[in-house]
């Protein structure tokens, strides 16, 4: 009797290790990105990964799917909820099909604005009120401040651009959102989506001939290689990125676990914005070297278009289903009161 109780206690323990073994292996997170591995943004998060794994004494470990190895930043949002992945990156545009009042930053008070403008919205209330919006319905964490990728300018294949009026007639791609497709149509061009990672071979083909992206995402995708020879600096968007980590993951993670994730976030993000700053100015410089020509508005021309856009505003708020409050306390953060 005392034999079968201690084979049945070795066999229990035997059954047991494993799983004492399996509860001491890192916690896995797959980062879904879908731009390139030269990309800054790919760059940066590939980064925060290694670090991450190292101030989380390897409780964690972190792999990096970039070039929509994993998912289009377009799918990822149903990823982190259905667990395919536990953290992205994406940009709002590409999650207004669940929650409006991402596309805020399409609306006319945003068109030419500078990095620190928006930085007054969105590091604001306004943020902080789409952040919760966007957790409470998609079932994610957001991890902190929006990661920036930067201006969104106005990029053609044949046409020469020299001023807004010029966008007139032109299909022009968008990265997604209906605030992107309100923005063709007001300049009376043709919107197009097409997918980041299909972009250089669209380009190529002739699908579109003109798109709204950053002088970086030109430069790591070497446009320039499928017919990009214009561009407008005409500030359309300030883009940025939302960190996001599923909900389920992150309660996995444990307040210690949580904390250090979210400190590493918050003592890096302000030195990746001004990086992204730095990169989108040496890419500027890049893709005028390869034959770029580009033309700068002045401050009074991208003022006389916003005003033209804010004639819109009524429209957009309804077309865009925007919440008007929201809209108001985003534009006074801005200065701007009423429609002017």
């Amino acid at each position: 009797m005392l034999r079968r109780t201690l084979l049945g206690g070795a066999a229990a323990a035997t059954v047991a290790s494993p799983a004492l073994v399996r509860g001491q292996e890192p916690l896995k997170m797959r980062l879904s990105l879908d731009t390139s591995a030269a990309h800054t943004r790919t760059l940066q998060m590939t980064s925060f990964a290694q670090e991450l794994e190292k101030v989380a004494s390897g409780k964690i470990k972190v792999e990096v799917f970039h070039s929509a190895q994993l998912f289009r930043d377009r799918d990822v949002g149903k990823a982190l909820r259905q667990g395919g992945a536990e953290m992205g990156v994406p940009g709002p545009w590409n999650l207004t099909g669940i929650e409006a009042n991402l596309d805020i930053t399409q609306s006319p008070a945003f068109y030419g604005r500078t990095a620190s403008e928006v930085y007054k919205v969105i590091d604001g209330d306004v943020g902080r009120t789409l952040n919760g919006m966007l957790e409470k319905k998609l079932g994610v964490h957001i991890l902190g401040k929006w990661l920036d990728l930067g201006a969104s300018h106005t990029f053609s294949t044949a046409k020469p651009l020299n001023s807004p009026e010029d966008l007139k007639g032109l299909k022009i791609r968008t990265s997604g959102g209906a605030g992107q497709m309100v923005r063709v149509k007001f300049f009376e061009g043709v919107p197009n989506f097409t997918a980041w990672p299909d972009v250089p071979l669209a380009l190529s083909q002739g699908t579109f001939d003109a798109l709204f992206t950053t002088n970086e995402s030109v430069k790591s995708a070497k446009l320039w290689d499928s017919g990009v020879k214009f561009t407008l600096q005409d500030h359309q968007f300030f883009a940025q990125y939302i960190p996001m980590l599923s909900e389920t993951f992150w309660k996995k993670l444990g307040p210690d676990l949580q904390k250090v994730v979210t400190g590493l976030w918050a003592s890096k993000v302000d030195v990746w914005r001004k990086d992204m700053a730095a990169s989108q100015t040496e890419s500027f410089e890049i893709l005028q070297k390869a034959g770029i020509k580009a033309v700068t508005p002045d401050a009074a021309t991208l003022e006389a278009t916003r005003k033209r856009l804010m004639t819109t505003q009524d429209a957009v708020i309804k077309e865009l289903k925007l919440d008007p409050a929201l809209v108001a306390q985003a534009n006074a953060a801005l200065g701007i009161s009423g429609k002017s």
